[in-house]
């Protein structure tokens, strides 16, 4: 195919984007369809309709979880507000959410704190187009080109399975969607049909993303019962890398765990024991950062809730 062939099917949205190399998207666009048996003219005109977006790059560069101490990114989350809708939306969603954590074994507060924290109980899910979000990142951020490009071809695959309409779905910077903010291979290997409507919706269906995010930590090893993480001691403290996701060391008990070192104020600092469901928490997002709000978070509605039925 001749290259100005290449450029008017991609289409007006992809021309005079310099950073993205359309040969490059051509090539996708070809594997893609063959892999799958697609369509090569549906994948064509689903891609040629992405725009390239710099903002994007942008926010990928300066990530809250790379620029924050812990007592700065703790006030982003921990506030009455969420956690008062947090009570709320348990209320709300309490069948629900009873049966799948009974299902699952994953602790009620959890699945709501997720929730919470990634898009305030689905009231901010990203106001990104998703298409966009994957075909910029997977063309134009090279150190995570790779993980971006698969997602775009889970997102395509998504559509082809009735679950997002391609140009319309909206999310994260990212390409994260729905009330969870599950990334298309996430969606499609995780979600649940909770409804057994034969239909699996992220985006709008709350009951959905509860079961679906208790079946994403499930899948992931979550111990029911188990604690996410512990005070650690002066005393205790090792000389070892701090911040760690996965655990590493060895507690008197004979439980593994990750020694995590949290900034509380300028000058202090306060010692923690990650314990296995921190790491599957870790899953979700890699950041000790954003597993200890996720907590906090459970914890403070928890407290909240209990007291309210006093």
């Amino acid at each position: 195919m001749k290259k100005t062939l290449i450029f008017a099917l991609l289409g007006t949205a992809c021309l005079g984007q310099a950073k993205v190399d359309l040969t490059q998207v051509d090539q996708f666009i070809n594997d893609v369809s063959k892999k799958h048996q697609l369509d090569p003219q549906w994948v064509r005109q689903v891609v040629s309709q992405a725009n390239h977006q710099q903002g994007i790059i942008d926010a990928m560069n300066r990530p809250a979880e790379k620029t924050l101490r812990w007592f700065e990114y703790r006030k982003i989350f921990m506030t009455d507000k969420r956690v008062g809708e947090g009570v709320e939306f348990w209320d709300k969603h309490q069948a629900v959410i009873s049966e799948v954590s009974e299902k699952t074994g994953v602790s009620p507060e959890y699945i709501v704190a997720i929730i919470g924290v990634e898009t305030f109980y689905g009231r901010i899910k990203g106001n990104h187009k998703v298409l966009d979000a994957l075909y910029t990142l997977a063309f134009d951020y090279p150190k995570r080109s790779k993980f971006f490009t698969k997602e775009l071809e889970h997102f395509l695959l998504l559509a082809q399975e009735d679950h997002i309409d391609p140009l319309a779905a909206e999310g994260s910077y990212a390409g994260a969607m729905g009330y969870g903010q599950f990334m298309p291979s996430s969606y499609r290997s995780y979600a649940v049909d909770f409804e057994k409507d034969n239909k699996i919706d992220l985006l709008n269906n709350p009951q959905d993303a509860i079961a679906s995010v208790a079946n994403y930590l499930a899948k992931h090893g979550w111990v029911k019962g188990g604690k996410v993480v512990e005070p650690l001691s002066k005393e205790a403290i090792k000389d070892t890398k701090n911040n760690q996701l996965k655990p590493h060391l060895t507690d008197d008990a004979g439980r593994s765990y990750t020694q995590l070192a949290l900034k509380t104020s300028e000058a202090d600092t306060q010692h923690w024991k990650g314990l296995k469901n921190f790491y599957v928490i870790s899953r979700y997002n890699h950041s000790h950062l954003y597993v200890m709000a996720v907590h906090q978070v459970a914890e403070a509605i928890k407290a909240a809730r209990t007291e309210g039925e006093s």
